[in-house]
């Protein structure tokens, strides 16, 4: 009466023996390694010369490596300890910063790698990650400046309007402006003819430009403002384009698995789990920088003043030949001729062509390199909260143009760390606006293993006290549901770590309240088969109505529940959302093995057979 046909008892079997093999991996933990990966370039790769140099370097000092791993993109060196770790990751640091052939162009960071065999990884065996609060790392909250990312297209459109009145050969008065009170354009003309074609060649041109006229004696202006929907894209593209650079930049640091995603309208969540050089970690994330190449004006041009590194003054021409935008590519390197540092830059088409252009006709003057910098600073003055903006403008560099060049050439004029800096960030890509980091969390290493530590063994002390009273109220038929909650716990895991979710101290609470939850439907069912005995059924009859009856309860029940995990999952954030992950996971689970797998236990042990009683 009580029995599963084959073909069900085989499929029970073979989802706890997949689940088993794929649950494995999270019990051999994580070794101390220091990785080495490509900077920049998408077609280098790991050569055996870099493999026997960083080897080399290693025995030099004496470091022993437990083991070395080598990917076309990767070579990661596992270390016994963090110590030795940090050892090695300093050498090989200083090694790749020299900029000497082998290391030149890579990334040195500190990682955790898995520690799992090989022979689990050829099924694809991987452990869970580990999130900030269990890893340790730090946690940013940027605000981006949406006025400042406005205002840079507004400079923008001051310069292709400058551009496209000079190819119509149409003359204002003055210059072109931006209106710094309540934002926008000004230009000035000396007659209502000339105005009128202004606005018409604008209005041709750009379709998300609204266009004011206003007039004095004498005076006929243009007033240009953004529409509002072309204002809500342009904070849009803002807050994407800040959130692809800093995945560019966070991939140049090396961290593996962060975390970068929109928090409503203007702020992006940063987290870097196992990064322990929090001040280096600031400095790439938070620096809006930007290049701007022109030429020297003359002493009887026009043209807008700088200031050198040392103070000294320089007149440059206001016309822009390329910027940082058009940027495709940058390296630190070391100057051939003078042997000291530079970065290497590559422009895109655009850029290359204005370059050549204007290199072809000026050969023998000088060009200058201005580094741009944007800040953003909140102060608390009377109560009350004052944006602080500011922009740096610097020439690093002016030099004679000895040839025509296009896309590819060096700036020099820098130190070794600036020209590392300037060409990652040159090579991340620029942010869109600058941002403030509102709010930052440091989670050290002990405290995200104490909380590891914790986490275990809050499961352990609730998987004990489940099964102790399961076994007390229950006796053989509670053992049963013991070894279900075992297996329950085994395929979560299995689940968590095939869809690589990230462990977070909230998803360890969600997989303690699984354990609770796991068994109520062993209870409704055990409950329902004492009641069929002590109504005069017999054994075999009370299994089968006891597991039939609870069923709807129990899908009931846990149908409410994952719709409430649901509900956080579509509406929560970051922990919420593991929380909901593990929650979702555990109900589905906890089912199939409350249901199924408990029956196909008690049915192979008392399936068939004459009972006089059953031990429950």
């Amino acid at each position: 009466m009580n029995q599963y046909p084959l073909w069900k008892y085989l499929l029970i079997g073979a989802v706890i023996f997949i689940c088993t093999l794929y649950a494995l991996p999270n019990l051999f933990g994580n070794d101390p390694a220091v990785q080495i990966s490509p900077a920049y370039a998408r077609d280098m790769k790991i050569s055996k010369a870099v493999q026997d140099r960083a080897e080399k370097i290693l025995e030099k000092a004496d470091i022993a490596y437990t083991r070395v791993d080598r990917t076309p993109k990767q070579l990661l060196f596992r270390f016994k300890d963090t110590d030795t770790q940090l050892k090695a990751y300093s050498l090989l640091l200083e090694e790749a910063q020299s900029k000497k052939e082998a290391l030149s162009g890579y990334v040195v960071a500190q990682n955790l790698a898995s520690a799992t065999p090989d022979w689990l990884r050829v099924f694809g065996g991987q452990p869970m990650y580990l999130g900030l609060d269990l890893r340790g790392g730090v946690h940013f909250l940027m605000q981006v400046d949406m006025e400042s990312a406005i205002r840079q297209d507004e400079e923008t459109y001051v310069n292709e309007l400058r551009t496209l009145f000079r190819s119509k050969k149409l003359r204002y008065k003055g210059s072109i402006t931006r209106v710094t009170e309540g934002g926008g354009i000004k230009v000035i003309f000396d007659t209502i003819e000339k105005r009128e074609t202004a606005k018409k060649l604008i209005e041709k041109q750009y379709s998300d430009l609204i266009i004011t006229e206003q007039g004095e004696i004498d005076e006929y202006r243009l007033y240009i403002t953004f529409s509002e929907q072309s204002l809500k894209e342009r904070r849009q593209k803002a807050l994407e384009q800040n959130i692809t650079t800093l995945r560019n930049r966070v991939n140049e640091l090396g961290v593996s698995e962060p975390v970068i995603q929109r928090q409503g309208d203007d702020r992006i969540v940063v987290q870097l789990p196992g990064v322990q050089d929090t001040a280096r970690a600031k400095e790439i994330l938070g620096a809006t920088a930007t290049l701007e190449f022109r030429l020297v004006a003359a002493d009887d041009e026009g043209g807008r003043l700088y200031k050198r590194r040392d103070g000294t003054p320089v007149t440059l021409k206001r016309r822009i030949i390329a910027t940082g935008d058009q940027i495709n590519d940058a390296a630190a390197t070391i100057d051939q001729r003078t042997g000291r540092p530079a970065a290497v830059v590559r422009l895109d088409n655009k850029g290359g062509k204005s370059m050549l252009d204007t290199t072809r006709k000026n050969v023998g003057k000088p060009m200058a390199v201005v580094f741009i910098e944007y800040h953003v600073e909140t102060k608390i003055v009377n109560d009350k909260k004052n944006v602080i903006r500011t922009k740096t403008e610097e020439v690093i560099n002016v030099a004679t143009i000895q040839e025509e060049f296009g896309n590819n050439f060096q700036i020099t004029g820098l130190t070794s760390g600036e020209a590392n800096n300037l060409a990652l960030l040159l090579r991340a890509g620029a942010l869109k606006a600058p941002m403030e980091i509102i709010e930052e969390r440091t989670v050290g290493p002990s405290l995200g293993q104490e909380s590891i530590d914790k986490g275990l063994w809050s499961i352990m002390l609730g998987f004990i006290s489940v099964m102790l009273f399961m076994w007390l109220r229950y006796k053989s038929f509670g053992l049963v549901a013991n070894l279900a909650l075992l297996m329950n716990v085994i395929i979560l895991v299995a689940l968590l770590s095939l869809l690589q979710a990230t462990l977070t101290l909230p998803g360890i609470a969600g997989i303690v309240l699984t354990l609770g939850m796991a068994v109520d439907a062993n209870v409704l069912i055990f409950e329902k088969i004492r009641e069929e005995i002590a109504n005069g059924n017999s054994p075999q009859a009370s299994i089968h109505v006891g597991y039939e009856k609870a069923f709807i309860t129990i899908f009931d029940a846990n149908l409410t529940t994952l719709i409430a995990a649901i509900m956080l999952f579509s509406f929560g954030t970051g922990p919420i959302k593991g929380f909901a992950i593990t929650l979702s996971l555990g109900i589905i689970t906890s089912m199939f093995t409350a249901i199924m797998g408990t029956r196909s236990v008690i049915n192979l042990s008392y399936g068939g057979k004459k009972l006089a009683k059953l031990p429950v």
